[in-house]
């Protein structure tokens, strides 16, 4: 068994896709319409899905605003440096929520961004944890 990807839906399918692709740098995997169910899906992801585990997007065609509750938290991603990943995020046009440092009560590098629709990704810095 291995995680294929999660699911999180969006309001605005496009600047999603953009946010994923351009301020992360993810790959658009594959997109398809479903007209008879009203809605698309598009995978991103940072490799091909038979050895990663990738984000799918998903886009209601009329849905305007979600509940998301307050069970889910968020997507976590690795990277190299978190300090200059979320500088690089902000001149991108990213939103930074929490800026890089260490975790509460541990040493852990972490930060913390914001996808167009509100959805968490926090950024761990490799070897910090």
């Amino acid at each position: 068994m291995r995680v294929l990807h999660t699911m999180i839906r969006v309001i605005d399918l496009e600047k999603s896709i953009n946010f994923y692709t351009n301020v992360l740098g993810m790959t658009l995997l594959r997109r398809h319409e479903y007209p008879d169910g009203k809605f698309t899906l598009a995978f991103v992801g940072f490799g091909d899905e038979k050895d990663h585990a990738v984000i799918e997007l998903t886009y209601n065609w009329d849905v305007t605003s979600y509940d998301k509750g307050n069970a889910f938290g968020h997507i976590a991603i690795e990277v190299e440096d978190a300090y200059k990943a979320c500088a690089l995020i902000k001149a991108k046009g990213g939103k930074v929520i929490r800026e890089a440092g260490p975790m509460q009560h541990g040493t852990t590098v972490i930060a913390f961004i914001e996808d167009p629709d509100g959805y968490k990704i926090e950024l761990i810095q490799a070897g910090t944890f």
